[in-house]
């Protein structure tokens, strides 16, 4: 599957972004995991936010939990990342990613076997 990320910008703290993972899978989308992921210059990609295929159940990180929403639509082929009251500290390039991983592993970035190639979400204080 490709993928492709979009939405990220430059925002006052406190402002919201919404993130899109677009997927070209045709009907095979809705057997995928996907996850968003972050990396700030000088620091690992980290976990943000995952939906599971299938339940379709949602995890988050605790740094975002009640800030950001994921959500998906299989028949658009797209996942979401609602972003809301984000501060500096969410500055990075955000990633999508999709797999097929146990759910014990959907925070796993190497769960994942194709990425997008990244937005920049710039946050400003």
């Amino acid at each position: 599957v490709q993928l492709q990320a979009s939405g990220g910008g430059l925002v006052q703290a406190g402002g919201s972004l919404r993130l899109s993972c677009a997927a070209s899978a045709g009907g095979t989308f809705r057997g995928y995991s996907v996850g968003w992921f972050r990396q700030a210059p000088g620091k690992e990609r980290e976990f943000i936010a995952a939906i599971a295929a299938g339940n379709m159940h949602s995890y988050y990180d605790d740094s975002v939990k009640g800030r950001f929403t994921i959500s998906r639509d299989n028949a658009k082929n797209s996942v979401n990342l609602q972003m809301n009251s984000l501060k500096p500290e969410d500055t990075a390039v955000y990633y999508c990613g999709a797999g097929r991983p146990i759910l014990s592993a959907i925070r796993r970035s190497l769960s994942y076997s194709s990425w997008g190639q990244g937005t920049l979400v710039t946050v400003s204080s």
